[in-house]
C-alpha cells in the first residue's frame, strides 16, 4: 500500500516502512504526527484518487530528525561589467519514518 502526499509545497509517493525528507516541520523529535493532506492512495491494482484530497485518508509518521542539507551554491555574474558576487543556501528538513497509511 501507498500513498501520495503533500507536505511542504511539494509531493511524496510513500509507503508504510519508509523513511522520508520533507521541508522543516515545526515537530519534536520522537513525535508523531498525522498527514492528512493526501492526494492519492494505492493498493495493488486498485488506486484511489481525491478531488484534490483524499476523504477520511491519513498518513502516521514519527519525526526521526532535523538537519540541514547540502550547501548549494549561488553563483551570479555580469561578463565586462566587473559584478560577481557569491552566496551559498542550506535548507533545512526534517527527516521522517513512515508508519502507517489508512485510508
Amino acid at each position: 500500500m501507498y500513498a501520495v502526499i503533500k507536505t511542504g509545497g511539494k509531493q511524496y509517493r510513500v509507503a508504510a516502512g519508509e523513511k522520508i525528507k520533507v521541508e522543516q516541520i515545526a515537530a519534536d523529535v520522537g513525535q508523531e504526527i498525522v498527514i492528512d493532506q493526501v492526494l492519492a492512495v494505492g493498493n495493488g491494482a486498485e488506486l484511489k484518487v481525491g478531488t484534490p484530497l483524499v476523504s477520511g485518508a491519513t498518513v502516521k509518521a514519527t519525526v526521526l530528525a532535523h538537519g540541514r542539507g547540502e550547501k548549494v551554491r549561488i553563483f551570479k555574474m555580469r561578463r565586462r561589467k566587473h559584478y560577481q558576487k557569491r552566496q551559498g543556501h542550506r535548507q533545512n528538513f526534517t527527516e521522517l519514518q513512515i508508519a502507517a497509511i489508512s485510508a
